[in-house]
């Protein structure tokens, strides 16, 4: 599984770098394993013939010869890593992964003379490298749509055929991270964040409890968005953009809009229909933390096929838990919620049915609706939180069971967080007066099945529950390398 870096337009730069010492010494032995020619002389061993500058000459020499318009970034670079359990691949193993890799990447087809110039550098034991310039030798440029997607599918045969550690296939269901310029942008405005964040938090959050169309996107315009509607023929919604106010582009003539789909998978106005849920009435309202507990219930006992709106659903949720919790909490809160994201989308072709799903949306409309002097009070939120907890161990144990490793790995983490935030909600606040010792608290916590009918009383609390033990999961196979 390939990691694509940065486009650029300074090979000689990064070709110095991959050739170098690293920024922490880190690179050992720095070498070509395979290149567009066979017979290309390695600037690290054999420096008369080749150097590193007339390598670089003669991989844009190409670009160089372009008549008509030339790409402003004409640096192709992908690292190609293995697991640290597998073996340490031969030089002839990497030079085929890197031949394999440029091929159905579009860079270098086999048996094309005509192709793109490129080099596959070593410098460490358990990855590559790789290095094009972006214009072929007959003055054309190469078609790479869609060539991280390809590159994927290469790794997972080689995982198959050399027996290394599989890794999860691309899924579609990664955290879409700010680019560089976005977080550029957000440093020279003053902004704690690019917009991008906060416009997957505020549209997240108004998915979360939207319960139509016409409810979702006034819930965007009342939480102070740019929103544009897209109409099909027939005059009917059939998309949404938004944008942050006073984020501009072309010298501020006009708004940066993020369509659903650019600012997270699951945000497409089709997806976000999904999780449509009528309104509730308050004879339907519970005390949050009961539903959730019956819904973690469910969800441990989800099948592989039911338990996709499940984890759906405690997304949404704890979007919404992040935003209605107190101060003191809000933060590790909010950082689950932006954890378990990924934990949220289960991979594959699924439907958003779940036997628990309508719990966790009860539990989500019951904060919603809940009276903020609810919020705040110390034991509320220390079961809201538990209860959060056993939720979230029921969604890793079921993501383990599908052998959804991100998945499994984002949600231990997100329990993680929601157990330092009980933490905090159990900690006295300092005084400036004296007070007595508190009783020693054992780290246990009794938790008793909610009934069927009516709220039940709270279960009594008298500590944050020890963390499970985690066990060992299988580590990646070829898998994304590090840009160093």
């Amino acid at each position: 599984m390939p990691k694509k870096g940065e486009q650029g337009a300074d090979t000689a730069g990064l070709l110095a770098y991959l050739f170098g010492p690293g920024d922490r010494d880190e690179h050992t032995d720095p070498h070509i394993v395979a290149a567009w020619d066979p017979a290309l002389p390695c600037p690290a061993r054999t420096p008369d013939p080749m150097t590193l500058s007339g390598l670089a000459l003669l991989l844009d020499a190409p670009v160089d010869a372009l008549r008509g318009p030339r790409p402003v970034e004409h640096v192709w670079h992908v690292s190609v890593r293995n697991a640290p359990t597998d073996r340490t691949l031969t030089d002839a193993e990497w030079a085929t992964v890197a031949a394999e890799m440029v091929a159905v990447a579009g860079i270098a087809p086999h048996g094309d003379e005509q192709a793109c110039r490129w080099v596959a550098v070593r410098h460490a034991p358990d990855h590559i490298h790789i290095v094009a310039t972006l214009a072929r030798q007959d003055g054309r440029h190469p078609r790479i749509r869609g060539d991280i997607v390809r590159m994927h599918t290469a790794a997972r045969g080689f995982e198959t055929a050399w027996g290394l550690s599989p890794m999860s296939p691309l899924d579609e269901t990664a955290r879409r991270a700010p680019a560089t310029g976005e977080k550029e942008k957000a440093a020279r405005r003053g902004l704690s964040e690019p917009a991008r964040e906060t416009l997957q938090r505020t549209v997240r959050q108004a998915a979360a409890l939207a319960t139509d169309d016409t409810d979702f996107l006034n819930r965007l315009r009342d939480a102070g968005l740019r929103v544009r509607e897209h109409h099909d023929e027939n005059g009917a919604v059939d998309g949404y953009a938004v944008a942050l106010p006073g984020d501009r582009a072309d010298h501020g003539s006009r708004p940066v809009w993020f369509s659903g789909r650019t600012l997270a998978y699951d945000l497409s106005l089709p997806r976000i229909r999904e999780r449509y849920e009528p309104a509730l009435t308050p004879a339907d309202i519970t005390r949050a933390h009961h539903r959730i507990r019956e819904a973690a219930v469910l969800l441990a006992r989800a099948g592989r096929t039911e338990g996709a709106g499940d984890v759906a659903a405690l997304g949404d949720l704890l979007t919404v838990a992040a935003a209605t919790s107190p101060a003191v909490v809000r933060d590790k809160v909010r950082a689950a919620a932006a954890v378990f994201e990924q934990a949220s989308r289960a991979p594959g072709a699924r439907t958003l049915d779940g036997t628990a799903r309508t719990r966790f949306k009860a539990a989500t409309r019951a904060l919603e609706h809940a009276p903020r002097t609810a919020r705040g009070g110390a034991p509320a939120v220390l079961n809201l939180l538990l209860a959060l907890v056993e939720a979230i161990e029921a969604a890793t144990a079921w993501h383990r069971a599908q052998h959804h490793r991100a998945q499994t790995t984002a949600a231990a983490q997100a329990a993680v967080l929601l157990r330092e935030a009980a933490d905090l909600t159990t900690t006295p606040a300092r005084t400036t007066t004296p007070r007595p010792a508190a009783r020693t608290v054992p780290r246990t916590v009794r938790v008793t099945p909610a009934a069927e009918r009516g709220p039940a009383a709270s279960p009594p609390v008298t500590g944050v529950p020890p963390r499970p033990p985690t066990g060992t999961h299988p580590g990646p196979g070829l898998g994304p390398g590090r840009s160093r």
